[in-house]
């Protein structure tokens, strides 16, 4: 009884102080990418969209109807539902494993990184993990007993996951698996009741099918085929580093353990174990497998999580087995992981520390920049009063914006983005994909660093070819440029206008920085150098800034002919006569770490600031 009192202590002390620093980071930390999609999806309410089912759309619009337009508001009905799962993973651990192992499963879930992180962020793995939950605990019951509660919290499970995500579909199918390799898992499915239920689930996805029939199965397409690559691909093994990281490496172990008992013989193993075993077991397994053949590109860690719910609770029952300084270490491993996840939620949230992170792999530049953007476009709107309209290069900035500016209509560019991440279609649905043409003036948003440096001239004349030349941008540089705007005020162009010539292309400047690279160590005394060229118009000056002052003017004009050779579209006219040199004295300034840039001024008289880099001045002359 000790034992059981001092877990149920410890779970509750857990759960009331991550549920409390959880709200706390989601009500400061800006909109991801993916959610401020979703918030737009809620605004124009249906029943399936390109890129999910209906039901996350369907919660942000929920949480915004109650608390307003907050990104905590958006948040609040996922941070609900995450707050409730450890509780429920600690009710199905104590029914089946007793209740000091329940307790423990419950605080598990706290604290496996993957799992305590979530609701933190508005995204339809939250509604599916609930949904695996409540299938799972229907399945387990179903065994001991066949009875219409039980299958009622399964049809409620289906239904949910089927609103949630097409990856449900996996769940669903590891659930048949399992049940069909145990004896009592077949008489379940011989149950009419059971039929009743998978006959309701089956049901819940008609509303995604019926989009897909309307729209020429675009969203299957792009969730099955577009994004995959369906090739072999060394950077799986990647995937399982990450996934030992992110469940942390001793509990990943466990887990591991779990599995392989579920594969293991049957003898003296109560079939809710082997169910919960080989339900987690096959899910992950493959998953891991897929993770040698399925999308890199994009965020794939969270797909695993279904799959290790199942196998968490019986992780306690296997930690009794071990040395009690390798389970306290189990433990601290966890707590120490989730620290570091939430650490860099927190960081993401504070723009002086996001700033820090600018130079590095692990830059949250999704969370980044929107609140800056949405003042300089409101300052831009302000500056030309009127009939002005907004229009984003790419389906980020309209959402983005859109829910800053509280405006979900905002029209978008054909992007290669909005392909990518599916949700072209949508746009063209809600008659927001626009061909650059408009009866009155435009302020046109543009994300430079969307795109990949070695596309971004290819970028910029796509724009030339929908808009004409591009007039003289206000640059936003955010974070020391890691996060880079432009801001454009276009006159009306009819639709009938004839196409500009993309030859004539005035676009934004482009440069690099040769020497010194990034984050080198250089002496109070160094010099720079590099190339930049701005087509349609050229440079007549570059400037080098020390954390955004002036101290150096360089040389500007010297012969660099691989530019061009490099950019061959390029209209540049200083071709190839657009190198640069400069001695730059910096013995004013501390020792330390501190932000190289550039400042461009162009032959029309436009002056933009390229993004920094990070040199560590030495002190040494």
């Amino acid at each position: 009884m000790n034992e059981e009192a001092r877990a149920q202590r410890t779970f509750l002390t857990l759960w009331v102080c991550l549920t409390v620093i959880k709200i706390l980071i989601a009500a400061r930390l800006p909109l991801f990418v993916d959610e401020a999609f979703y918030w737009q999806e809620g605004r124009h309410l249906a029943a399936a969209y390109s890129d999910l089912p209906g039901l996350t759309a369907w919660m942000t619009r929920l949480g915004t109807a109650i608390g307003g337009q907050h990104v905590l508001a958006i948040r609040m009905p996922f941070l609900l539902l995450s707050a409730l799962l450890p509780w429920f993973l600690a009710g199905i651990g104590s029914r089946w494993f007793g209740a000091v192992a329940g307790w423990r499963a419950g605080m598990l879930v706290l604290l496996m990184p993957l799992s305590g992180s979530l609701g933190i962020m508005a995204v339809p793995d939250v509604p599916m993990a609930f949904a695996t939950v409540l299938c799972l605990n229907a399945g387990a019951r179903l065994l001991r007993e066949i009875d219409a509660a039980a299958a009622a919290e399964l049809a409620l499970g289906l239904v949910i996951g089927a609103l949630s995500h097409y990856r449900f579909v996996g769940v669903i199918g590891v659930g048949c698996i399992a049940l069909l390799l145990l004896p009592e898992g077949r008489k379940v499915l011989r149950d009419v009741r059971v039929w009743v239920a998978l006959a309701l689930g089956i049901a819940a996805w008609a509303p995604l099918i019926a989009w897909n029939i309307e729209n020429a199965d675009a969203g299957l397409r792009f969730q099955l085929v577009d994004r995959h690559p369906w090739t072999f691909q060394w950077g799986g093994l990647l995937f399982l580093v990450i996934q030992a990281a992110l469940v942390t490496p001793l509990l990943f172990y466990a887990l591991l353990q779990v599995l392989t008992r579920a594969f293991g013989k049957a003898s003296g193993m109560p079939s809710q174990w082997r169910y919960f075993g080989l339900l987690g077991g096959l899910s992950t397994l493959g998953f891991f497998v897929l993770g040698f053949f399925a999308d890199v590109e994009r965020v794939s860690f969270h797909w695993t999580l279904p799959g290790y719910l199942p196998l968490l609770l019986a992780v306690p029952a296997l930690l009794r087995a071990w040395p009690r300084w390798l389970r306290r270490l189990t433990w601290a491993m966890c707590g120490a992981g989730l620290a570091v996840v939430l650490g860099y939620y927190l960081v993401a949230s504070v723009p002086r520390w996001r700033a820090d992170l600018a130079s590095s792999k692990f830059y949250p530049y999704n969370f980044a920049g929107w609140d800056v953007l949405a003042r300089a476009v409101r300052e831009e709107l302000a500056r030309h009063p009127g009939q002005t309209g907004l229009l984003a290069d790419n389906f980020k900035l309209g959402s983005e914006l859109g829910f800053a500016l509280g405006d979900d209509a905002i029209p978008v560019l054909d992007h290669p983005l909005n392909v990518k991440h599916g949700r072209a279609p949508q746009l063209r649905l809600w008659n927001l994909q626009s061909d650059g043409a408009s009866s009155t003036a435009q302020l046109l948003v543009v994300g430079a660093s969307e795109v990949q440096y070695k596309g971004l001239l290819v970028q910029y004349h796509a724009l030339c070819a929908r808009v004409g030349p591009l007039p003289s941008p206000r640059v936003i540089n955010v974070d020391h440029g890691r996060q880079r705007f432009m801001l454009f005020y276009l006159p009306k162009r009819d639709a009938d206008a004839p196409l500009p010539d993309a030859a004539a292309c005035t676009a934004p400047a482009l440069a690099w920085i040769d020497t010194p690279v990034d984050s080198a160590t250089v002496p109070g005394q160094f010099e720079i150098s590099g190339w930049a060229f701005k087509d349609g118009v050229g440079l007549k000056a570059v400037e080098v800034l020390i954390d955004g002052k002036v101290v150096s003017k360089a040389d500007y004009g010297l012969p660099n002919p691989g530019v061009a050779a490099y950019w061959k579209i390029s209209n540049d006219p200083q071709h190839p006569n657009v190198g640069f040199r400069a001695r730059v004295d910096a013995r004013a300034f501390k020792v330390g770490r501190h932000w190289l840039g550039l400042r461009l001024h162009a032959a029309d008289g436009s002056v933009e600031d390229w993004s920094e880099q990070p040199v560590m001045l030495s002190g040494q002359q």
